[in-house]
């Protein structure tokens, strides 16, 4: 460019900082953002344009529109590492002088925001600057411009200015490593000296949390292998403040002191062998003692970040005593600070936790394990469900792809699992054993599906062979110590349920397998399962094999097999459907759900005239309202089957291609529908609008705006509250449809304020809320009415109806206000 540089400069600078807004159906499609990220591409492409631009960016941070700051803050982030320290030094009193005041006087976090990455940039530019005996330290300069500003505040907790230039020091600390050097020895002595020295443990709180944000590692200031953690000379220190507030009373200091340890902890050398036997001492006696629940959770945070690292003294120190806790019975409670039961479901938590490393995994599983058996009475459904949890927590962590772990899982875990429940519901004939609960049996089937979608191949293969054969042959050969009989029938009509609801526990290990692991006599299988769907009459077992025969259908290969299969299911479901005096519809239409959504995420061609079938069904007397919650199903995501996460094919966009091949007919069905059936439409709706992405919401709303109206009038609570949710995310910036339609709309959600069901009135109170933030003169007429309707939700029942009804006045009252 040579010497026009500058009036390149010029002609493009004019148009900084952009505000532009795209008119009403821009057939070019430009938004603001692409403007501003072009034209700063432009600005940041030379630094020839830096002495021009750094002076202009400091003149637009002295504007009051904070648009235009957070441009000018952002273009100087995306400068920094293009121009060199050369370019930069003679800016840079002029541009810390502007970032301190965005700081230290702004009221937008998102100013704040984008002033500190500035910061962050500009000290990273300079840091990586090559010097020679002639050049000055720009970054020197920088840091001293800096802490002369920022750091005496910190030795002033309680005023309003300790925490941005806690902000601004750890900005500059996280940048580089050099930046890094010289901030910690500046402010960590100070820090540490305050802690010791304050008494009041407001203040001493506040130093810690400020302390917080010095220890936590960045990859910026991270040192390279021949250097050492600027940490390293102050960890005796930090080690002392960090004992001290994991000892005193206060929950948020103690909280804040295990965010600190486990930050610490992260930098290499900082923890000595003594003070990490210390700490798990510590987080040991926090974990039995100590009442709060928050505490406790924070302490499991840091058990599960610390004991991978070292995990060494967690086992020799930590794991005895929570065995202990778990494995003792409860005696006579005296001044201990928690109960017996809640202490062991907390111990039972902290190792589900602490068993992130190999070598903890299996002692944490077998601890866990034994106190399922069935002769522990102590235990209550609760206690076993928090077993499971934490059983749970470690499949999902541990390295199961490994040979040995797997191999443990395959051989130990999931054995036991499966033989403890057969157990349980072959000798409980009264039903009194808590492990033929359904919620304890639904959690069990949660580590079974856990640990066979992350098996390797031939551990699969085998697990899947062996379940295979256990709920078809009854062969309980593979389950330790058991006095079962070898001819079991899990999968048969009996007086009793217990043993043929353990069908979920054959759901978790078939479908979490990958598609690539075939499933043992596989038709043999399905027809078994067809059956128990559509003749038991226990709930949770015909749903559980429903669930279980989708999962299958859905990772079948295509083909005459595939086709065969289906032909006879949709062949007995509809028979039984269209049977008005069948005793099993309800059974048959679960199967005929959950087939629909087996196919319709695999876009398989026969998952239309199953949908159909569904419409159809609307209108039926008896089964409406459950075909109508069915199509909430359809759309959902399933934790236990046919997700991706065990390994179910799941086709992208799958919601939306199944809206726009059947709202149409969901439309056409309101309108000729009788009024009794109309509910059941309006519910199907509002549950396929409600799964769907925002963007297509927002397109498809104008066309079916006046059956949201009509929902909203329909006295079903469901339907209303899946309306609500629909509507909630478009009225704050609701598309033109919408804001015509403020004269129907507004009544009913007043109306709705009132409603019966707290959750209905939460839901439409923050719809309100969202209005009043429409332009001045569209929702200004509303306003008497609205304030003189919001005057009743004020006196609730509910605090979170109160709460509700207090923000979204408040804004209805400041309507039309100057400065709003």
């Amino acid at each position: 460019m040579g010497k026009f540089s500058e009036e390149l400069f010029e002609v493009t600078s004019c148009y900084f900082p952009i505000d532009f807004t795209p008119p009403p159906n821009d057939p070019h499609g430009i938004k603001q953002e692409d403007l501003v990220l072009s034209l700063r591409a432009v600005l940041t492409a030379t630094p020839l344009f830096a002495e021009f631009l750094l002076p202009l960016i400091i003149e637009k941070l002295d504007s009051d529109v904070k648009t235009a700051k957070v441009d000018a803050l952002q273009t100087l982030a995306a400068c920094a590492p293009v121009y060199g320290h050369k370019e930069l030094s003679p800016f840079l009193t002029g541009l810390w002088s502007s970032l301190r005041r965005e700081v230290f006087q702004t009221a937008s976090e998102r100013v704040e925001g984008s002033a500190l990455s500035a910061l962050s940039a500009l000290t990273g530019c300079l840091s990586r600057a090559v010097l020679n005996s002639n050049t000055e330290d720009a970054l020197h300069t920088l840091l001293e411009l800096v802490l002369k500003d920022c750091q005496h505040h910190l030795s002033e907790p309680d005023l309003k200015l300790v925490w941005p230039s806690a902000k601004i020091l750890q900005a500059v600390a996280g940048a580089s490593y050099r930046a890094c050097q010289k901030v910690e020895s500046a402010v960590l002595p100070l820090l540490l000296d305050q802690y010791t020295t304050r008494t009041q443990s407001s203040q001493r709180r506040t130093l810690l949390e400020v302390l917080l944000g010095f220890v936590q590692p960045t990859e910026a200031s991270t040192p390279a292998e021949d250097e050492e953690c600027v940490l390293v000379p102050f960890s005796s220190p930090l080690c002392a403040v960090v004992f001290s507030a994991l000892s005193e009373s206060g929950a948020a200091t103690q909280i804040t002191a295990t965010r600190i340890l486990t930050a610490l902890a992260k930098h290499p050398g900082v923890l000595s062998p003594s003070d990490l036997e210390l700490a798990v001492d510590h987080l040991t006696t926090l974990i039995i003692r100590e009442a709060d629940h928050n505490v406790s959770s924070a302490v499991e945070e840091c058990v599960c970040s610390l004991s991978p690292l070292h995990p060494s003294a967690f086992s020799t120190r930590m794991l005895p005593k929570l065995k202990e806790h778990i494995s003792t019975e409860p005696m006579v409670q005296g001044d201990a600070p928690i109960s017996h039961n809640a202490l062991r479901q907390r111990c039972v938590s902290a190792l589900g936790r602490l068993a992130t490393d190999p070598s903890l995994l299996q002692e944490s599983t077998h601890t866990l394990l034994n106190t399922l058996t069935t002769g522990n009475v102590s235990l209550s459904a609760d206690d076993i469900i928090i077993v499971c949890q934490s059983l749970q927590r470690i499949a999902e962590h541990a390295p199961l792809t490994d040979d040995a772990i797997g191999r443990f899982f395959h051989d130990v875990i999931t054995p036991r699992l499966l033989g403890l429940t057969v157990q349980a519901a072959v000798h409980d004939e009264e039903g009194r054993s808590h492990m033929t609960e359904e919620a304890v049996l639904t959690s069990v089937a949660q580590i079974i599906s856990t640990t066979c979608s992350r098996l390797n191949t031939e551990c699969a293969v085998s697990s899947v062979s062996r379940c295979v054969s256990l709920f078809l042959d009854g062969d309980v050969s593979f389950l330790p110590e058991n006095n079962l009989s070898p001819n079991l029938q899990l999968l048969k009509e009996a007086p009793s349920h217990l043993l043929s609801q353990l069908v979920c526990l054959l759901t978790a290990s078939v479908c979490s397998l990958p598609r690539s692991v075939e499933i043992p006599e596989i038709d043999r299988m399905l027809e078994a399962l067809e059956d128990v769907s559509c003749t038991h009459t226990h709930p949770f077992t015909h749903t559980s094999a429903a669930k279980c025969y989708a999962g299958i259908i859905n990772k079948r290969p295509s083909g005459p097999a595939l086709d065969a299969v289906l032909d006879r299911c949709v062949k007995r479901i509809s028979g039984e459907l269209d049977n008005s005096a069948s005793s099993l519809r309800i059974q048959a239409l679960t199967l005929l759900i959950w087939v629909t959504k087996a196919l319709l995420l695999r876009y398989h061609p026969l998952s239309t005239t199953l949908t159909d079938k569904l419409f159809m069904l609307l209108g039926d007397r008896s089964l409406g309202s459950l075909v109508a919650e069915g199509f909430s199903l359809l759309m959902s995501d399933s934790v236990e089957v046919l997700n991706r996460r065990f390994h179910s094919d799941v086709r992208i966009m799958y919601r939306q291609r199944f809206f726009n091949e059947n709202h149409n007919k969901l439309v056409e069905g309101f309108n000729t529908a009788p009024p009794e059936e109309k509910a059941g439409y309006l519910k199907a709706l509002s549950h396929i609008m409600n799964h769907l992405p925002r963007e297509v919401q927002t397109t498809e709303l104008p066309a079916l705006l006046p059956l949201f109206l009509e929902a909203l009038l329909c006295p079903d609570v469901c339907v209303q509250l899946s309306t609500l949710s629909c509507l909630q995310p478009i009225t704050r910036d609701p598309p033109t449809a919408l804001t015509n339609q403020l004269e129907a709309l507004m009544p009913r959600l007043l109306a709705l304020t009132t409603s019966p069901a707290m959750q209905v009135r939460i839901a439409s109170l923050r719809c309100v809320h969202a209005l009043s933030y429409l332009p001045d003169h569209m929702v200004l007429p509303f306003r008497a009415r609205v304030l003189k309707a919001l005057a009743t939700p004020l006196d609730d029942k509910k605090r979170l109806v109160r709460k509700e009804a207090v923000t979204a006045r408040g804004e209805w009252f400041l309507l039309g206000s100057p400065g709003r």
